[in-house]
């Protein structure tokens, strides 16, 4: 007969075992509790895979965490632990009360015990120490003493073999309960001389254990990557790698096939399961419904198709071409939201009578039966020729870039900071290659702020490669984005944007500020003059966090005319004071450049008008070109009170949400 089932509920568990802590470490996983085991699994919960389980009887303490002020990577931020044997598993909780049950049903359940122990560490392991009492030893004794919470009472501890009962011990009866608690007078000596006499616990299951699996995990390469230093480990596309240790979240230490090792970029391999969408040919991650339309328009066949987040997360959509679509008189573009059934078992489905068990079935069926689709899924579009991204550096901590290895070409353009050319490293990769005219900015502090400066890796920021620092100029080595800067963009193509295409820059911009606002990164001066357009037509963010090192005096007063005052908030232009919600204003102020198609805001105006016009209330008007909706989202970023608008996560929801009208599915 199964143990009953207590508690059930996703939470995110922290890696065990890794030296070395980032937001890779913390994986969701399905926690279930029973009235024997603590088990948690991977995957949904109709077709979990189990990673651990732990038998209750070996658990020692079950406690929340004080949080100390550390930084809490993950999106659960109510951590609680399970000591058990000579580990100790952090658990993360979405809610206090969360928390609290979780904790008070494994206390209620371990209190009897034998192993429970006397003391506890209050706080986190973390790079090799506690950080509530600063030892060194993993297994050190806790600082704090440990207790069951008030109305559940334990048990005396049994006594010790020819060990006499103190006269002096006091014994005090609970006024609630016929129970005896003897636990927070037993001595520590004691305790742990007790538990010597004891027969070791036993060890754990073999393969229960989630991070031995995590330590073989096996990953896919999406892209070849020649290694361009000894210590990489070149990959080729559809090749299987055995992940050693995550170094950071943008390097990973790898195994191949030959038992070669070395460091490889991260965003170039995705997980090896059934599940994951990302190694499929039909699948595009990084496409909202404006560049799938493009997409499907270029390619111009029937039944050309695509598969897509929808804007709701952890949804998907299925963009499909038809040449001839019924009561359209023409070609058209069919978004199909995939479904999913409630209940157990979880099945997808486009139309209601066709169910399946995984996305991959319910694409390769639809690929020879349109079942109520305007045509068959024929021809995947998007990831054929599709160019690998760009990697955070050209090589794990790599940030010196040996000026012999720069070859210079044609003149892209001049700065504040000096001459931008476009150039190739080793003589193959592309790159663009700032050179820093002297006395321009404080050199020194930006080359230690650059290496933080490179691990910002996303697809929706200018990646900056490494620098040139040995001798003068120094040069800023970035990511090469043949359309130049998106305020030249705009304007060279007046006319020919359609309501989706502007969107659909607005999103890409708010995504890579999302990236920085979630990594706690300032950009300072966000404009439309400061993101790049690739030759894919997808907008990046360029140049953050930059005006910290102009040593340009007028570009720091709002008297001068360098200064960005018709992108800053009140509180910049009074106060200097700077925080993720003035980005959020300078980006209403680009939406509105998108949406003008490159106008200058406040065209009419002198800084010093600005400033008094946008102090009392003052704000731009909106563009033709912007539905009052879209106008909406600009005057939320305007809101006179930094606290009263919306963060940058939001903003991408409203844009998607602006971009997105799914299909109805078929009947």
């Amino acid at each position: 007969m199964s143990a009953r089932l207590l508690l059930e509920e996703m939470l995110i568990k922290r890696s065990q075992q890794k030296k070395r802590m980032s937001p890779l470490n913390y994986k969701e996983r399905l926690f279930v509790l029973t009235q024997s085991q603590l088990t948690y699994y991977d995957g949904r919960r109709e077709r979990k895979f189990r990673r651990g389980s732990i038998e209750l009887s070996r658990i020692r303490c079950a406690e929340i965490v004080k949080n100390g002020g550390e930084i809490i990577p993950c999106q659960n931020k109510y951590p609680f632990q399970v000591v058990y044997d000579t580990n100790t598993l952090y658990v993360f909780a979405p809610s206090h009360d969360s928390r609290s049950l979780w904790v008070h049903s494994l206390k209620g359940e371990i209190k009897d015990n034998a192993v429970v122990s006397a003391k506890f560490h209050p706080q986190f392991w973390q790079e090799g120490a506690w950080l509530c009492c600063r030892q060194v030893e993993k297994q050190a004794p806790g600082c704090e003493e440990y207790n069951l919470f008030g109305d559940i009472s334990r048990k005396p501890l049994p006594p010790i073999p020819g060990e006499e009962q103190s006269k002096n011990k006091k014994v005090t009866d609970d006024p609630t309960h016929t129970h005896t608690r003897a636990h927070t007078h037993t001595s520590v000596s004691s305790f742990f001389l007790l538990q010597q006499r004891r027969p070791p616990p036993p060890l754990p299951p073999e393969g229960d254990d989630d991070d031995k699996e995590e330590e073989e995990e096996v990953m896919v390469a999406l892209y070849d990557f020649p290694g361009t230093e000894p210590h990489d480990l070149s990959l080729v596309k559809g090749g299987e790698y055995v992940i050693l240790d995550k170094c950071d979240v943008n390097w990973y230490k790898a195994r191949n096939q030959f038992s070669e090792e070395g460091y490889i970029p991260s965003n170039y391999i995705t997980e090896k399961t059934s599940e994951n969408l990302v190694q499929f040919v039909w699948y595009s991650k990084q496409v909202n419904r404006n560049k799938a339309e493009e997409l499907l328009r270029k390619e111009d066949k029937e039944g050309a198709f695509i598969v897509r987040d929808s804007s709701t997360p952890g949804t998907y959509t299925v963009s499909l071409y038809a040449k001839s679509a019924p009561g359209e008189g023409g070609a058209a573009i069919k978004h199909y939201h995939i479904k999913e059934s409630q209940g157990s078992p979880l099945h997808f489905y486009l139309a209601e009578k066709h169910l399946f068990s995984s996305i991959p079935e319910l694409i390769e069926y639809h690929k020879h039966n349109a079942a109520g689709l305007v045509a068959r899924l024929r021809y995947p579009v998007g990831k054929q020729d599709k160019s690998a991204p760009s990697t955070a550096g050209f090589s794990y901590e790599k940030w010196e870039i040996n000026r012999s290895e720069l070859t210079f070409m044609k003149e892209l353009g001049s700065g504040q900071f000096g001459v931008v050319r476009l150039g190739k490293w080793r003589a193959q990769y592309r790159v663009a290659i700032k050179a820093i005219r002297e006395g321009a900015m404080y050199e020194e502090d930006f080359i230690e702020e650059a290496k933080v400066m490179m691990r910002l890796s996303h697809p929706k920021l200018v990646q900056l490669y490494g620098v040139c620092s040995q001798q003068k100029p120094i040069y800023i080595v970035t990511e090469f984005m043949e359309h130049g800067c998106l305020l030249n963009f705009l304007r060279q193509r007046r006319g020919s944007f359609s309501l989706g295409s502007l969107l659909s820059i607005c999103l890409d911009v708010s995504e890579g500020m999302e990236h920085l606002e979630a990594n706690g990164f300032l950009h300072r001066d966000l404009a439309s003059r400061n993101c790049l357009v690739n030759d894919s037509l997808v907008v990046k963010v360029s140049d953050f966090g930059m005006t910290r090192y102009v040593l340009d005096d007028q570009y720091t007063s709002s008297l001068g005319a360098k200064f960005p005052v018709k992108w800053s908030p009140p509180e910049v232009f009074n106060f200097c004071k700077y925080s993720s919600k003035s980005d959020v204003w300078s980006y209403g102020v680009l939406m509105w450049e998108v949406f003008t198609e490159g106008r200058m805001p406040f065209e009419q105006n002198q800084n010093h008008e600005v400033v008094t016009l946008v102090t009392r209330g003052h704000r731009l008007y909106r563009p033709k070109m912007a539905s009052p909706a879209i106008y909406d989202i600009m005057q939320l970023s305007w809101l006179e009170r930094p606290g009263d608008r919306p963060s940058f996560s939001q903003l991408c929801l409203m844009i998607s949400d602006a971009l997105e009208g799914e299909t109805p599915p078929p009947n």
